[in-house]
C-alpha cells in the first residue's frame, strides 16, 4: 500500500538515506509505504528503481490497524525524465508526475515540493545558435 504523504505522517522520521546522489536528479517520486521495520532498506516492489528511503526513530509507533510502520520511499519509474536523458520529447518533457518532488527540497519530516527544476518550467535556451 502506498499513499501521498502528509507532514503529519512524517513526524517520526529521523533521516533520509539516499542510494543514489539526489543532486543529479530533477525529481524523484515519493510514496508513503507500509513496511514492517522502522529502519533499513525496505522491500521495493515497483518497476524502476529505489533512489532512497526514510528511517524512523526508535519510538515510532506501529499502525493500530495494520501493525506496520509508515515510511517514505523515493523512486523513479522507467519512463521518468531522469531515466531518459536522451529523449527530450518524453512524457515529462515539461512537468512531472503528481507524486514527484525536487529531491533538494526534502528533509526528514518535510514532504518536499515541486520547483522550476522538477517541473522543467524555466525556459530552456538552446546553445550554439
Amino acid at each position: 500500500m502506498s499513499a501521498l504523504p502528509q507532514e503529519s505522517d512524517l513526524a517520526q522520521e529521523v533521516e533520509i538515506v539516499w542510494l543514489e546522489d539526489p543532486a543529479r536528479l530533477d525529481y524523484v517520486r515519493q510514496a508513503l509505504d507500509k513496511v514492517n521495520s522502522r529502519k533499513g532498506k525496505p522491500r521495493y516492489e515497483r518497476d524502476g528503481r529505489l533512489i532512497g528511503y526514510t528511517n524512523l526513530g526508535p519510538k515510532a509507533p506501529r499502525s493500530a490497524h495494520s501493525g506496520l510502520f509508515a515510511r517514505r520511499t523515493f523512486y523513479l519509474l522507467p519512463h521518468d525524465r531522469p531515466n531518459q536523458p536522451d529523449d527530450p520529447d518524453g512524457p515529462y518533457k515539461v512537468g512531472s508526475p503528481l507524486e514527484a518532488i525536487d529531491p533538494r527540497t526534502l528533509e526528514p519530516g518535510k514532504v518536499g515540493r515541486k520547483t522550476e527544476r522538477s517541473q522543467r518550467t524555466a525556459e530552456i535556451v538552446p546553445t550554439g545558435t
